[in-house]
């Protein structure tokens, strides 16, 4: 009997000291998840060249969203003569990496000799505090630079649930589209914004108050869309700016660069292209590259997927026809689609000063896309 109760006493130990382990296990695994999901509340730092003139928030144009989610840095580089005046938007949807890293390159090695550029790399910043649900994308991805690797994050396409919520069964954007509920977290449907309106449609506004308050004559905002969405390796322009977008194409082809010319459909509302366009009167594009983490075909998400852009299963894709732009087993890597916005953005400011020269902005210590084809994008980051 003695021997029965010693064992007994023995397995409620064993058992006791189990949920003990497993339960401090469980414990260590939340403090190092919830640490590592809480990074993602932190900027990444961004360096800017000699060229900065001004560092500004989007609070500034627009005093509510001080403090709060939705301010976001703004870089501005004016040069010593007069000319034009445009603003590069990374980040409206921060599951886009190539616009956002080309944003941050342009303000970390630009100098600015007539004109004004104004870059804002992170417009929907709340986006950029979470990752997109049941995904299972990496929160972060990292390049090489010249002082050894830099990360950077990878966010949503949305607004932090946790910074607007609920979303409504149909969202009416400002313009009046009726759209999934979900669409009211997407800076891209909520032009022109509403001063009174969710987080998102604040940020919209505020936009539109920095174009009208810069006077910004040309915007450009820097979008990457999947292998197998049709509209991708593409101008998307507002009617504003047609033969700027038209002028453009011609010099990228010449270059060897593939574009296409999409116009911006005047029905679909709440966009960049159409609403900066339409609101404020500017000339207004969007630049599309592909991107094989962002798309519905690929494999297991990975670090790797983001930056070196290979995927067998969009290989098999191309192979049948699925896709609108070729995929081999080189994929589309990072440095591949930032080279593209950026020579996306320099066709364009040729264009303008060729069609309108006393809106010239020139541009020094613009890195080249062949340099970073040959380099990587890390070569030109601090």
């Amino acid at each position: 009997m003695l021997e029965e109760k010693m064992q007994n006493r023995s397995a409620r130990a064993r058992r006791a000291a189990s949920v003990i382990f497993f339960t401090l296990l469980i414990a260590a695994i939340t403090i190092l998840a919830g640490r590592e999901f809480l990074s993602m509340r932190r900027d990444d730092p961004i360096f800017p060249s000699s060229g900065l003139t001004a560092r500004r928030l989007l609070s500034d144009y627009f005093p509510p969203l001080k403090g709060g989610p939705g301010d976001t840095p703004v870089f501005v580089f004016d040069g010593p003569k007069k000319g034009g005046r445009i603003l590069i938007l990374g980040g409206t949807h921060p599951n886009e990496p190539a616009g956002y890293v080309s944003a941050v390159t342009l303000i970390e090695n630009i100098r600015i000799a007539a004109g004004t550029v104004i870059v804002i790399p992170r417009a929907n910043a709340s986006g950029f505090t979470h990752s997109d649900p049941q995904e299972g994308s990496p929160q972060r991805f990292s390049l090489e630079t010249p002082s050894g690797r830099r990360s950077f994050r990878l966010g949503s396409r949305v607004t932090n649930p946790v910074h607007q919520w609920p979303d409504p069964a149909i969202y009416v954007n400002p313009m009046g589209q009726e759209l999934a509920g979900v669409e009211a977290r997407n800076l891209n449907r909520a032009y022109p914004g509403k001063p009174d309106g969710n987080l998102t449609e604040r940020v919209a506004f505020a936009v539109m108050e920095l174009i009208r308050h810069e006077k910004i004559g040309l915007g450009i905002d820097l979008h990457e869309s999947a292998p197998e969405y049709p509209v991708i390796n593409a101008i998307v322009f507002h009617e504003n700016a047609a033969d700027l977008a038209a002028m453009a194409q011609m010099d990228l082809q010449a270059d060897g660069f593939e574009f296409r010319l999409e116009a911006s459909p005047p029905k679909l509302r709440g966009l960049s292209h159409r609403e900066w366009g339409d609101a404020a009167g500017i000339k207004a594009v969007l630049l599309e590259t592909p991107n094989a983490s962002h798309g519905r075909l690929k494999g297991k998400p990975s670090e790797a997927l983001v930056v070196e852009g290979k995927d067998p299963n969009y290989e098999r894709a191309a192979k049948l026809g699925r896709l609108f732009v070729p995929f081999g087993p080189e994929g589309i890597p990072l440095k591949e689609r930032v080279a593209r916005h950026l020579a996306g953005v320099r066709a364009l400011l040729k264009s303008l000063s060729e069609l309108e020269p006393d809106n010239t902005v020139t541009i020094g210590g613009f890195p080249a896309a062949e340099e970073i084809r040959a380099r990587g994008v890390g070569a030109f980051l601090k």
